[in-house]
Order: C-alpha cells, then sequence, then structure tokens
C-alpha cells in the first residue's frame, strides 16, 4: 500500500500531469481539498472508489484514512492544490506516515505562481532586470512567519515578489513595499488562476489596494510585485546570441 501525494495544479483540470493522472485512475482510494481541488478531476477516479473530502476533517481524521487505507491495503491518491512543495500542509502528513511507516510517493504539479504568470503573459526574470523570485506569505492564524523573513528583507533585494494567502492585507503590503519599489513599481493580483472564473487585476503599488477593494477579491489570490512584470526596454538574454558559444551550438572565439 502507497500513498501518492500529487499536485492537482492550480485550478484548471487539464494543468495535471499525466503521471498525477494515472495515479488517480488506479487508487481505491482518494482523499481531496474540497476547498480548492477541480472536482472534474475525481472524474478520472475508479469507478467504486472510495472519495473523501478532507476541507472539514482534521490532521487527525486525515491520518486515520491513511492507516483504515493501509490496514485494507489500498493505495491512496491524495490530491493538493497547486504543487506540493510550497504551502501545502504536506510535511506534517509525511511527518505521520513516516512515523507509522507507511509507504509514499510525491508527485509535482504546476505551482499557482506559474498559472499566475501564465495568466499574466510575463515572465517572472527578466536579463538584468529581476533574477530571483520569491516565494512567500504574511503571518496569520496558519502559522507565524520566521523572524528573518520579512516583506522589506525581500524587497531591498528588488527581486520579483509573489505574496501566497496575503491578498486581504494588499493594502498594508503595498504600503510596506513602495519604499524599495517606488509607488510606479508594477502589481498584480490573479484571483483563482487557471480557473473558469480567473480574474486578473493590473496596477502599481500606488493603486492596487483600491482596485483590489473595487474587484471584492478576498481569497484564493497571489499579488505579484516588481518590475519584470511589466518591463519593456531590457536587453535579450545573451542565451540565443549568435556569439555565444554553448554546448549545441558554435559562436565567435
Amino acid at each position: 500500500m502507497t500513498v501518492h501525494f500529487i499536485g492537482a495544479g492550480p485550478g484548471a483540470a487539464d494543468l495535471i500531469t499525466v503521471r498525477g493522472r494515472e495515479l488517480i485512475a488506479r487508487c481505491p482510494v482518494c482523499l481531496y481539498a474540497g476547498s480548492i481541488v477541480p472536482r472534474e478531476l475525481l472524474g478520472f477516479c475508479p469507478k467504486d472508489a472510495r472519495i473523501i473530502d478532507t476541507a472539514p476533517l482534521s490532521l487527525d481524521e486525515i491520518e486515520a484514512e491513511f492507516v483504515g487505507a493501509n490496514d485494507a491495503g489500498h493505495d491512496v491518491a491524495r490530491l493538493h492544490s497547486g504543487d506540493l512543495s510550497i504551502f501545502s500542509a504536506l510535511a506534517e502528513q509525511l511527518r505521520r506516515l513516516d512515523r507509522r511507516n507507511v509507504a509514499y510517493t510525491l508527485t509535482p504539479g504546476v505551482p499557482a505562481f506559474a498559472a499566475a504568470a501564465a495568466a499574466l503573459q510575463c515572465e517572472l526574470t527578466v536579463p538584468e532586470v529581476a533574477q530571483s523570485v520569491v516565494l512567500t506569505r504574511i503571518g496569520g492564524r496558519a502559522s507565524r512567519m520566521p523572524d528573518g523573513e520579512r516583506l522589506a528583507a525581500f524587497a531591498a533585494t528588488g527581486a520579483t515578489l509573489v505574496i501566497h494567502l496575503a491578498v486581504h492585507a494588499v493594502d498594508t503590503i503595498a504600503a510596506e513595499l513602495t519604499p524599495f519599489y517606488g509607488p510606479d513599481c508594477p502589481a498584480a493580483v490573479v484571483a483563482e488562476a487557471s480557473s473558469p472564473t480567473q480574474r486578473i487585476l493590473w496596477g502599481t503599488l500606488a493603486d492596487i489596494a483600491g482596485t483590489v477593494a473595487a474587484a471584492r477579491i478576498e481569497r484564493t489570490a497571489l499579488i505579484l510585485v516588481g518590475r519584470a512584470l511589466a518591463a519593456r526596454d531590457f536587453r535579450d538574454s545573451a542565451l540565443y546570441d549568435p556569439g555565444y558559444r554553448r554546448r549545441f551550438r558554435g559562436g565567435a572565439g
């Protein structure tokens, strides 16, 4: 028996990997986060699969489902939104499975920040504008932020910021970032990225909070900030320069 943790993608049901879809199709038990995972994915489950929405369950209750499946010898497809590697509440589940010597695998998914960048039709790393992307959040009910991980510290680098789980505090965030990026710095909010109800708001640090308030976006949204979002006057990457020598293409001395 194995628990297969699967990144179910950011919202669109077809943004799941082939591997993830095939795992769903062969597992007799499926646990999914019903508050955010597309229900269309459940159509890939076997006809007689046991399907459990974990949104109302505690961690103890989720563990009990794993244990019950293990005792019955049934593989489990455990669907998480986005990708497993960030803000997925995965670590505490793996810790419990380790304690019980229950086998598991991890299958990555399309992360929300990648879907948001696609929606904005931009690259988050632009030559000599921004070459780093910071994926972060602000403290909240789930957990506080570590002492050294402050928005101001990240902003001081000039990196592109992708801020999760924080749209309710967009006004505070804009005020904190403005001294570093300037009031005219591009900012965007993507709500429910890639889903049929996706919404995109463009603005600057000076006005994005008002735009979000007018749109009444309060959850399931990412805030993106940085000059790379709207960069137009920048140098081309050397990657495709005819004088750039690389393994698969010759070049000038």
